[in-house]
């Protein structure tokens, strides 16, 4: 359509959110269905950040505040990054934004030139292709497998790299596999970096907080402290306090970058939610009992659920690290027929089989560049996902070959 922008028509709408919308349909016509296609916990925000909203409305806080967020919160990001990450920032060189999207939006929007390529591994968060179309960029997919841990390797990376890439997207735990980068895995990928002076990594750390099996969490600059100033690290309260509709994600990198997705998001949205920052203040200074008490039941659910898909004819799994995601293969089911005569030929058509007959949500793999496989979110009640899961069996049996 003529009115409508190139950029606009190169991109595609969320897959998790239009699956959403489809099971919202279909319960609304009165079925029974389970989504587990949401990326959201299913826990409370912490009672800390939501009296702090409260007090903020209370008290008229309420106004604009300054674009790259209020000093306090701020101050709390860059003591997070101290603390939990070992790297040292000012507030100068922290951006606080309406959620970790429009971070790496900002991001994109600032440093990204058209043609310009950014390097992003396979299975990928479903966004990252489509807001570097929106920058006038080119996506550069690289497939990992499950051998690997779907996680790219250092000679991949040094395979595709060259003069025109300016960005490297790593997401650890990763959406939609919940696997995680090792410190020497991420050592690996610095020796290659350390060649491409010029290229930005973008580091994705929004489940950082949830891993499992005691495993610690390594972000890039942390183990390659001489690439800080190529990094920008990017994570939020969204996922680890469970505070999605709250809006709030914030970065921190070189100055000059900072500066600059600050002058994109004032000439965008502005500032984020003035009630939301103080909110977010009081999560990241407040306890973290229920923190903990959360990692502790997704990771039992976690252990669950990979027996449980493991245990379906067809289906195959690897166990993830963290976050809240399984991302099982189901190219055994492609090619077979349902008991209504169709042909399941990729996993689109499987999920969408799934929801029409066994209804249950899942996420086809195709949306994060891994056809063959579909994403479970287990942030759902144990009793939900065992029902789920039965119901995904019993339509697994009733395949033809």
């Amino acid at each position: 359509m003529k009115r409508l922008s190139i950029r606009v028509q190169q991109i595609k709408p969320s897959a998790t959110l239009a699956i959403t919308a489809k099971a919202a349909e279909m319960r609304a016509a009165g079925k029974s269905v389970i989504s587990l296609s949401v990326g959201e916990p299913d826990f409370e925000t912490p009672q800390a950040a939501r009296e702090a909203g409260i007090e903020a409305i209370k008290t008229g806080f309420t106004r604009y505040t300054a674009v790259a967020g209020i000093p306090e919160l701020r101050k709390a990001v860059a003591a997070k990054f101290k603390h939990d990450n070992d790297l040292e920032y000012s507030a100068d060189d922290i951006l606080v934004s309406s959620g970790g999207k429009q971070c790496i939006y900002n991001l994109l929007m600032a440093v990204m030139n058209p043609g310009e390529r950014a390097i992003i591994p396979a299975p990928y968060w479903v966004s990252y292709p489509d807001m570097v179309k929106l920058a006038e960029g080119t996506p550069v997919i690289v497939q990992t497998t499950a051998a690997d841990g779907f996680k790219i390797t250092a000679a991949q990376l040094d395979e595709v790299l060259c003069h025109r890439c300016k960005i490297l997207f790593l997401n650890s735990p990763s959406n939609p596999t919940g696997m995680a980068y090792s410190a020497e895995e991420l050592k690996a990928i610095g020796n290659v970096v350390r060649k491409h002076p010029e290229l930005i990594v973008a580091t994705d750390d929004m489940y950082e907080k949830i891993l499992f099996d005691g495993k610690a969490f390594a972000t890039f600059a942390q183990v390659n402290p001489d690439l800080k100033d190529q990094t920008v690290t990017l994570s939020g309260v969204s996922k680890a306090y469970c505070m999605t509709g709250w809006r709030i994600g914030f970065c921190a990198g070189p100055s000059l970058i900072i500066k600059a997705m600050s002058k994109i998001q004032g000439q965008s949205t502005s500032n984020p939610n003035s009630i939301a920052q103080k909110a977010a203040l009081a999560a990241l200074e407040g306890p973290t009992d229920e923190l903990d008490k959360m990692v502790a039941t997704y990771e039992t659910r976690r252990t669950w659920l990979v027996a449980a898909i493991n245990a379906i004819p067809g289906m195959n799994a690897i166990t993830p690290d963290g976050a809240f995601y399984v991302f099982p293969s189901v190219e055994a089911w492609i090619g077979k027929t349902t008991p209504s005569g169709i042909t399941l030929t990729d996993d689109v058509v499987i999920c969408e089989w799934l929801l029409e007959e066994a209804g249950v949500a899942l996420v086809p793999g195709t949306a994060f560049g891994s056809p063959g496989h579909i994403r479970f979110s287990y942030a759902v009640s144990q009793d939900t996902l065992e029902d789920a899961v039965n119901r995904i069996s019993e339509a697994a049996n009733s395949l033809n070959d």
